[in-house]
């Protein structure tokens, strides 16, 4: 621990000759301002595009000269860092790590040519994948008003208003030294690596503004459904929502063992049902997001418009199902076998450990987070998954439902799950705009909206 508060973890792996870093920058979108949602990604984004005495083509012909990697993406909680460079190019390698965290030049032209990358991604993904899109609609719809509700990567409307003093205001109030986090993994020069970390970041000043606590969303009480209209899709997406648990949930092993039975495997119950037995969709699955607070458990998949409904109501049917039989000792050997299977390798390469290391620093958890999971896969029973089950999966309504379809097809049959909102998937927000009608659609009001959008 570097007397300004940063942290360095070194984890020496002498198989092959290549040095992994990951960089853990506390507060990520979280510290997007109001209307700003993207500013974290488009920040870490500038990081490799110009830094220190290097302009942006001088950092990516540096990178490319030493066969590294570099890359730097937003989450909810965190800005994290990563590459690899052979163990010859270390020196190189902290350079560059040193350069674009605490000498980014966020230069005006990079700045725009980036924001404009990201706008043209997101209309890209409308036009040939909106199934991209569906958690981010999904956020922001279930935690509404909350930090988790941004759109990490940013919407239309959010991005096209950003400006340089915006980039260079986040970095001096949410990045600094007392927020960062090392991590280097490899065949490292423990000794000189210690020596010349301390030197590059020793000096780095704090973040200006303190990392703010991150209030604990609003749970869901009663369903409610959000329909994206895409006219003329033959195909409709789903998405099912609902308050999750956060990263220090006590019974993770457990959760994912019930996971893994539910959404998390080939043959998982919403697979089988959706995909094996019924042939309504080529797949399914459920997943837990645990940030710092508890954020999401969705449930996602997609069907032909015609068919949308039927496999929606078989999705709910089979969460209900879960909830009210639970599992039996078989599926728990089962899915315990899986996850037992699937462990280890996530932990080959420098690049797995300095991830897992980084995950450690971004959420302040300690190495038995790794080191204990083994063991509690074993001794999960199934008393530990009906609690799970009971705590941290949710009754279908309790959930929001969030679907991109055309809603001439779909839209009058989705009154029977909850008050149904419109919006259209050209609208350049995630959240539906003000006005955006709150009450069921009618097979003649959708009908002529998709005439009146014609």
């Amino acid at each position: 621990m570097l007397a300004n508060g940063v942290s360095v973890t070194i984890v020496p792996l002498r198989e092959v000759p290549l040095v992994a870093f990951c960089a853990v920058l506390r507060g990520g979108a979280r510290g997007d301002s109001r209307g700003k949602s993207g500013l974290a990604a488009l920040v870490a984004g500038l990081f490799a595009k110009g830094a220190g005495e290097r302009s942006g083509f001088a950092f990516a012909d540096a990178l490319e000269g030493a066969g590294g990697s570099f890359n730097a993406t937003a989450a909810a909680d965190h800005i994290l860092v990563s590459g690899q460079f052979l163990a010859r190019d270390q020196a190189l390698m902290l350079a560059l790590l040193a350069d674009a965290l605490l000498a980014p030049h966020f230069a005006p032209a990079q700045l725009e040519k980036l924001r404009n990358r990201y706008i043209e991604l997101l209309k890209a993904a409308k036009d040939s994948d909106p199934a991209e899109l569906l958690g981010s609609y999904g956020r922001a719809f279930l935690f509404h008003g909350h930090p988790y509700g941004r759109p990490v990567t940013g919407s239309e409307s959010s991005l096209a208003s950003m400006t340089q003093r915006d980039a260079l205001e986040y970095y001096r109030t949410q990045v600094g030294a007392d927020r960062l986090a090392l991590v280097f993994a490899g065949d490292v020069q423990v000794g000189w690596l210690k020596k010349t970390a301390a030197r590059a970041f020793g000096a780095w000043r704090p973040a200006a503004a303190a990392l703010e606590p991150i209030p604990v969303p609003r749970r869901v009480r009663k369903r409610r459904v959000l329909l994206i209209d895409a006219p003329g899709a033959t195909q409709s997406y789903f998405w099912i929502g609902a308050n999750g648990v956060d990263r220090l949930y006590p019974r993770r092993a457990a959760l994912d063992l019930v996971n893994a039975l539910l959404g998390g495997r080939f043959t998982s119950l919403l697979n089988t049902e959706l995909r094996i037995r019924s042939g309504l969709s080529y797949g399914a699955a459920s997943a837990f997001t645990r940030g710092v607070v508890p954020a999401e458990f969705a449930i996602r998949s997609f069907a032909q418009s015609e068919h949308m409904v039927q496999a929606l109501d078989l999705t709910l049917a089979t969460l209900s199902r879960l909830k009210r039989e639970g599992i039996s000792a078989e599926m728990l050997e089962s899915a315990r076998a899986y996850l037992l299977g699937q462990y280890p390798l996530a932990f080959e390469t420098a690049s797995d450990w300095a991830a897992a290391f980084g995950e450690l620093e971004a959420y302040g958890l300690t190495p038995q987070y790794l080191e204990g999971y083994g063991v509690a896969l074993r001794d999960a029973t199934l008393a530990d998954a009906r609690e799970v089950i009971a705590e941290a999966f949710p009754a279908p309504e309790h959930t929001v439902i969030v679907l991109i379809g055309a809603a001439a097809k779909i839209g009058a049959r989705l009154s029977q799950y909850g008050s149904v909102t419109e919006m259209t998937l050209s609208h350049p927000s995630f959240r539906p705009p003000r006005a955006a009608a709150r009450r069921p659609l009618t097979r003649a009001t959708a009908a002529t909206r998709v005439r009146s959008a014609k």
